[in-house]
């Protein structure tokens, strides 16, 4: 398992949100590329990058910032947010994502995201954006009719990689992993699962490690990161079992 910083994209500059929410950023710094670069050095095998503009229905606005940070960094980047069409999905592949974590969209077309998971074997995550054991989406702003676990009859079966499971209350707030419903769901799919929301620090890392499955692939962190509660390098060794 690997510790996934997050970078947060909006009007190009790297903010975090609270519980999703669209008037609740907090800008950390005004040069995602040079975020993206440290993160890099500091040896993380992964960048979790979000689109929070294109989420909230304003697409194209991070697309050079996202085009820079590919030309600077060498690690893979996974890509979530807004990701509404197939041509959309194949954009940010042409901005050089190597994985691309698609919500709304699974939710409302899963033939159309099916068929482009046989596009891009291994390439696609379905976002678990859950509040209240509902999937969120259009932003985390209107509750659709699917649990995690129908997400995972509905694809569980295709080529997709993997799911991204966020607890959105718990996201951006420094109040711990929602452990519970990390386990509850792990046990549930044959595939990879990257957990986010609520990170706090390193206890919730050595928590996480306790879940004895080899299907959980990564953890994302954002605000826990941004306000010094983890080091990368640490939390790193923890997930490795060697601290």
């Amino acid at each position: 398992m690997n510790i996934f910083p997050a970078i947060d994209l909006k009007e190009n500059k790297c903010v975090r949100l609270s519980k999703g929410e669209d008037n609740t950023s907090v800008v950390f710094n005004e040069n995602p590329v040079d975020q993206a670069k440290y993160f890099e050095d500091q040896g993380c095998k992964r960048l979790h990058l979000v689109d929070l503009d294109a989420a909230f229905g304003r697409n194209d606005i991070n697309n050079k910032t996202i085009q820079n940070i590919r030309n600077t960094i060498s690690i893979p980047i996974q890509i979530g947010g807004g990701i509404r069409s197939k041509n959309i999905a194949k954009s940010y592949f042409d901005l050089g994502a190597d994985f691309l974590i698609i919500g709304s969209y699974a939710v409302s077309n899963s033939q159309e995201v099916k068929t482009l998971a046989e596009n891009f074997k291994q390439k696609i995550y379905v976002a678990l954006d859950v509040l209240k054991n509902k999937i969120m989406i259009k932003g985390w702003v209107e509750e659709s009719d699917f649990t995690p676990k129908k997400i995972f009859q509905t694809y569980d079966a295709s080529s997709i990689r993997g799911y991204v499971l966020t607890d959105i209350e718990k996201d951006g707030m420094l109040t711990g992993l929602n452990l519970k419903m990390i386990t509850a769901n792990v046990f549930l799919t044959n595939k990879k699962l990257i957990v986010g929301g609520g990170l706090k620090n390193n206890l919730d890392l050595k928590q996480l490690r306790n879940i004895n499955s080899d299907n959980l692939e990564g953890v994302i962190a954002g605000k826990s990161f941004y306000v010094g509660n983890i080091d990368l390098k640490e939390a790193q060794k923890i997930l490795d079992g060697n601290a």
